[in-house]
């Protein structure tokens, strides 16, 4: 006989996935622009945060932009710039095929589309649900003349870069390093070391208002070259060249970011260590919450050590209920002692917690389901939504996609809160 579950009351206040934490020092800093009347796109706020940033991450030079969307179209710009010279104004990539992550949002991409390339998605692997290095080295072997890759590290977790970089460096490829979600993560391989943001020839971090370091908006190209650098600072502001007049000889953006934003970033950046430090503590205790449960938490290679901006959970595949997904809608069958994403995500929308499905693979959206997606074992397209087992696996992001989700991972939220929304997930399986 199934057992009662107890009845749960919704919190008087929303518990976020991942809202915006904010401290003293941010209004300071604000206030101070606003009173020298340094608002606009410089001042000491920019200057400090970029210091502050690079320092941190270990680059040398660090320009604050509009968004970490602003600043991966840059990046295209740049490396197409190096690939393709001579190349015509927003062409920089003129239809070359650019390998990008698949599990991951479409910031990541729609960049790469800015700069009329075309993207060529690579399967997502179990161990970290970063780029898969085994799809990827496929990936060469199916389009050989292919020059840029573009790697996200999923949710703060660090990907497998020493294989990726080894791939791309066999293949003499550039690496585009999407470090949006995962500012603070420290990867550690063989050789290659250090904190994510710092591990490709051109990367960003993001400040949008979700992330583990927010402005509300914002984000960062970050380089050891300091010609990239100043390239990104004169297209970021329109292309202004040095002149009494304004005088424009390329095309140019509006894309850095304003001294106000950059304030707010500025006071957020010196809670790092205690925000990265308070997600931790979410993801463990989720962790020891779920141990006798058929789930596992998104994992992450030994080593590493992930920045936890979201805890994520996957259910074992024997433990999931019936669940169909179209396009905006969805459907499950509740069966004992099993249960799915979808009930999961709306037992915890009914106790007033924001939770979500995990990123939808790119090849799996409609705007991009005409492009290339490779597997390990060679082309994905045409196949069924499965996968295998013993690691040989195809579509490994749409089997995450069908059986995981991202959990309240709100570093203000309390562990009595977290301890609730724990009993909730718990009951889904009764």
């Amino acid at each position: 006989m199934a057992k009662m579950s107890e009845r749960l009351e919704p919190f008087k206040k929303k518990v976020w996935l991942s809202s915006p934490t904010i401290h003293e020092e941010e209004l300071a800093f604000v206030r101070e622009a606003i009173e020298t009347n340094w608002v606009s796109t410089v001042g000491e706020n920019i200057n400090e945060l970029e210091r502050m940033v690079a320092e941190y991450v270990g680059v040398k030079y660090a320009v604050g932009l509009s968004s970490g969307t602003a600043a991966l179209h840059m990046c295209m710009k740049l490396a197409g710039e190096r690939i393709n010279p001579g190349a015509k104004p927003g062409r920089a990539l003129d239809g070359m095929r650019v390998f990008c992550s698949d599990m991951t949002f479409d910031a990541t991409v729609n960049p790469v589309v800015y700069e009329d390339g075309e993207p060529v998605f690579i399967d997502t692997e179990y161990d970290t649900w970063n780029m898969d290095p085994k799809a990827l080295e496929k990936a060469f072997e199916l389009y050989p003349d292919v020059r840029l890759v573009v790697i996200a590290h999923l949710y703060g977790v660090p990907a497998k870069m020493q294989e990726i970089r080894d791939i791309c460096r066999k293949h003499n490829a550039l690496i585009i390093e999407d470090a949006a979600e995962a500012l603070g993560a420290v990867y550690t391989g063989s050789k290659l070391k250090g904190k994510c943001g710092s591990l490709g020839d051109y990367m960003v971090i993001s400040f949008n208002g979700n992330k583990i370091v927010t402005g509300s908006t914002g984000g960062m190209f970050l380089t050891d070259d300091k010609e990239d650098a100043d390239k990104v600072r004169k297209w970021s502001t329109q292309s202004r060249e040095a002149a009494p007049w304004y005088q424009h000889e390329e095309l140019g953006y509006n894309y850095r970011m304003s001294n106000i934003v950059a304030g707010i970033v500025r006071g957020n950046m010196l809670h790092i260590d205690e925000h990265i430090a308070s997600k931790k503590a979410i993801y463990e205790r989720y962790k020891e919450g779920f141990k006798d449960l058929p789930v596992c938490m998104n994992p992450f290679e030994a080593g590493a050590e992930p920045n936890y901006w979201l805890s994520c959970m996957l259910i074992d595949k024997e433990a999931m209920c019936p669940q169909v997904r179209g396009e905006r809608d969805y459907l499950y069958i509740k069966e004992p002692g099993k249960s799915c994403p979808s009930e999961i995500l709306e037992t915890i929308s009914g106790i007033n917690a924001e939770g979500r499905p995990i990123w939808k693979p790119m090849h799996m959206q409609p705007v991009f389901r005409m492009h290339g997606f490779v597997t390990r074992d060679g082309n994905g397209r045409g196949r069924s939504n499965a996968y295998i087992d013993k690691g040989e696996a195809y579509d490994v992001g749409a089997d995450i996609f069908d059986r995981g989700l991202c959990l309240p991972s709100d570093n203000k939220m309390t562990p009595d809160q977290q301890d609730v929304i724990i009993k909730a997930v718990r009951q889904t399986f009764d």
